[in-house]
């Protein structure tokens, strides 16, 4: 490393405490700059999340012309292996390894996973397309290779997330674990920023080779950063992936995590939050385009707006929560500010106003980072020691589960509701394609307010215990 590089790395990392939410996660053991340099894979996770629900979904549905149903279920397909991460990441923890390794293993393999998805999805799209030689294949080809793309890079995405997050709990004093796994999601936020600005771009004036080339970079970048964020992070040590070394089964770790506090109801009310704060992700961008008439960049747009909200809400709550706020209300303070925001991508249509569907789409970004960095802590704080994995893994699970439902019902609702307008069966005053997007928009803010109803009783007695 030269003197400017190494002055740079070091005005980096004396920058990052003032201007980096969660940068007082570092401690001697774990430098800024190391833990700076293994959040590099959540940024190629923030990276792959902006290309499958958010510039993928819009140019399938508007520039190819696939239902939305068809194409809400390929980016639903993910879901498939989400309930598997608590499984991954209870593997991790007890992974058997002549090398010593027990993370590095299933992140790298998670990155394979990736790239292999990464590498078929642009033919199978060519296919899905029907364009140049690409026609003369059945379309059906187009949809299975389309599909089994997505399929690989969610599960490869689940893999290396919750085996790395894991591994950065490994790194961190106990005490820094939260803000640790804080500032990862903090890390694919930025990375979810960076790439729709870079995507939007890149596809300002679309082709379907140009589409190809983005996809192809975003494989080769997957690769590059995963690789840097690995080298010399994981310690070897032997004894602790002994062979010999006492199994614990994973029903009675699961059995031990459940019956804690509120755990139950808790993941309820991620599964209800998440849900309501993830319905719009394959609807925003087809939204603007059909809806407000915008273009291909500035939909694309929308996901680095999106992210930016979240940002802003996890970097309010890193601030809040250090103070020694209570999580819970926190959480549900995001869950209610969800409510106007849909409210006002709502009422964007019939004003005919992007800057208020920007607003909302901010606010709903916002919201969602109150309600996740909430329900992140505290399920962080009240994890026993041997069981943060396990704890991590269950909220991870819950999270991406719910997440690619909502996804898969956001499109399916809309595609109903548009056929039931077509019959004559949807109330007055919704013309056109804006009502199946304002029935799930609508449905998103009950959820919402479901969300809140259940988080009540945990706010209850927290608000008990701090008056006893």
């Amino acid at each position: 490393m030269n003197r400017f590089s190494h002055r740079a790395m070091r005005m980096w990392a004396d920058m990052g405490p003032r201007f980096l939410p969660f940068a007082d996660a570092a401690s001697p053991e774990l430098p800024l700059s190391r833990l700076l340099r293994l959040s590099l894979f959540q940024v190629s996770v923030g990276m792959a999340l902006v290309l499958l629900v958010g510039t993928l979904n819009r140019v399938m549905i508007v520039e190819l012309g696939v239902p939305a149903s068809l194409v809400a279920t390929m980016i639903s397909l993910p879901v498939l292996f989400a309930p598997f991460r608590a499984l991954i990441g209870f593997r991790s923890d007890n992974h058997r390894s002549a090398l010593g390794w027990r993370r590095v293993p299933y992140i790298w393999q998670g990155t394979m996973i990736r790239f292999g998805g990464l590498a078929i999805m642009p033919f199978a799209l060519l296919v899905l397309s029907g364009g140049g030689n690409a026609s003369q294949w059945p379309a059906w080809i187009g949809q299975a290779g389309a599909g089994l793309a997505f399929l690989l890079v969610g599960a490869g995405l689940h893999t290396t997330q919750t085996a790395g997050l894991a591994l950065a709990t490994d790194l961190a004093p106990t005490e820094a674990q939260p803000k640790v796994v804080g500032l990862m999601y903090v890390m694919q936020l930025l990375g979810m920023i960076v790439s729709a600005l870079v995507f939007g771009a890149a596809l300002a004036d679309f082709t379907p080779g140009r589409l190809v080339q983005v996809i192809q970079a975003a494989a080769v970048t997957t690769i590059a950063l995963n690789i840097l964020a690995l080298w010399k992070q994981e310690t070897r040590n032997r004894s602790r992936t002994a062979a010999n070394r006492p199994e614990v089964s994973f029903r009675e770790s699961w059995s031990s995590f459940s019956h804690g506090a509120y755990a139950l109801r808790r993941l309820l009310a991620v599964g209800l939050g998440t849900m309501a704060f993830s319905m719009q992700d394959v609807l925003l961008e087809p939204y603007g385009g059909q809806v407000l008439h915008m273009g291909v960049g500035a939909t694309t747009q929308l996901s680095a707006t999106l992210a930016l909200g979240g940002l802003l809400g996890f970097g309010l709550a890193s601030r809040i929560l250090g103070r020694g706020a209570d999580p819970y209300r926190l959480a549900a303070q995001g869950a209610l500010l969800g409510v106007p925001a849909f409210l006002a991508v709502i009422f964007a249509a019939p004003l005919d106003a992007q800057m208020l569907f920007g607003l909302g789409v901010l606010l709903i970004g916002f919201g969602g980072g109150l309600f996740a960095h909430g329900t992140l802590t505290a399920t962080m704080q009240l994890a026993p020691p041997e069981q943060v994995g396990l704890a991590l893994g269950a909220w991870e699970a819950v999270q991406a589960t719910t997440a690619g439902i909502g996804v898969a019902l956001g499109g399916v609702i809309r595609d109903v509701v548009m056929q039931a307008q077509q019959q004559g069966l949807v109330i007055p005053g919704w013309n056109g394609p804006v009502a199946g997007f304002s029935a799930v928009y609508a449905l998103e803010a009950l959820l919402l307010l479901a969300t809140f109803v259940a988080m009540a009783p945990m706010i209850r007695r927290t608000v008990r215990a701090v008056a006893a």
